[in-house]
């Protein structure tokens, strides 16, 4: 299992994540306003459950990698916490145009529930950019044990790490579902709370990825 502080950290860069309205966010507000509230639920179910399925993909990738080469954890841990202060930059660097842009939701054909929910399953295990996401952002709170580690436990660590970040997320994804025009409006009035939701995103993400490159994590 992980340790306690490496769940928080997980936990806590998955917040920061989804601080700030997404692509995701507007999928799911999308359904929700065009054809239902069901159907947001749908696509947020489909979401998670395609961010449940890459996070066993990466554990079943990088863990028997991880218990026989020792040097592939530091390389990944330093990278991983490159990434995470990349990742923060952005996310400051791009407040506030991120936060002018406009989150009305386009319109969508309708389609059963099914196929909701395996297009969402779909739209998250296509995108690079969260492929990209578990393979880097994972790695560095693996604790190998300095090799010592069997790759089962390794594994374990992946999945139990790897589920909390499309848990992060559901929160907000259901609530939009729920709410549907009702948040994505507030959320298109409200540019300075956006704005500084960003800030303290991108923050934290610096933060934890200076632990992480410390050896604090």
């Amino acid at each position: 299992m992980p340790h306690l502080d490496a769940i928080f950290a997980v936990a806590l860069a998955g917040f920061a994540l989804s601080a700030t309205p997404g692509p995701s966010m507007l999928y799911v507000a999308s359904r929700s306003i065009g054809q239902s509230q069901s159907a947001g639920l749908a696509s947020a179910l489909g979401l998670g459950l395609g961010g449940v399925l890459l996070a066993v993909a990466t554990a079943f990738g990088l863990a028997t990698v991880f218990a026989q080469f020792d040097w592939v954890v530091e390389v990944l841990r330093v990278v991983g916490s490159a990434y995470l202060v990349w990742l923060g930059v952005d996310m400051i660097r791009t407040a506030r145009k991120s936060s002018q842009l406009s989150l009305e939701a386009s319109e969508v054909a309708r389609e059963p529930f099914h196929r909701i929910v395996w297009q969402g399953i779909l739209v998250e295990l296509l995108n690079p950019k969260t492929v990209l996401f578990f393979a880097l952002f994972l790695p560095p709170f693996i604790d190998s044990g300095a090799g010592q580690v069997s790759a089962e436990d390794v594994r374990l660590q992946f999945l139990v790490l790897g589920a909390l970040v499309p848990l992060t997320a559901v929160p907000s994804d259901i609530v939009v579902a729920v709410m549907g025009s009702t948040v994505t409006r507030a959320l298109s009035h409200q540019q300075r709370l956006r704005e500084r939701l960003a800030w303290v995103g991108g923050l934290i993400l610096i933060g934890i990825a200076v632990n992480l490159f410390a050896g604090v994590v």
